[in-house]
């Protein structure tokens, strides 16, 4: 695909008909390690169906994260790293 002088690049039917998009659709590029990805905006969705999809989306990140056996606390601690604004002895 080869992007024009204005900034367009044209999406593939396949990747439009996957997607749901059509015209005056919105899409999104947003950036990753290795290029970038396009994301369907879809301003139609109800509250129930973004709630499903979050759901499901929490469902597959389930058992991702490996905390090396420490508590939700320590891991916080590590990540945030040292309170300044503490004062504790």
């Amino acid at each position: 695909m080869r992007v024009t002088s204005k900034g367009q690049v044209t999406i593939p039917k396949e990747i439009r008909d996957h997607l749901g998009i059509g015209p005056g659709s919105e899409v999104e590029f947003v950036p990753t390690d290795d290029g970038a990805r396009v994301v369907a905006v879809n301003e139609n969705i109800s509250e129930e169906e973004a709630s499903r999809n979050f759901s499901r989306l929490l469902d597959q990140m389930a058992g991702t994260l490996d905390l090396g056996g420490m508590t939700t606390d320590e891991y916080m601690d590590w990540l945030r790293g040292p309170r300044e604004d503490l004062d504790i002895d």
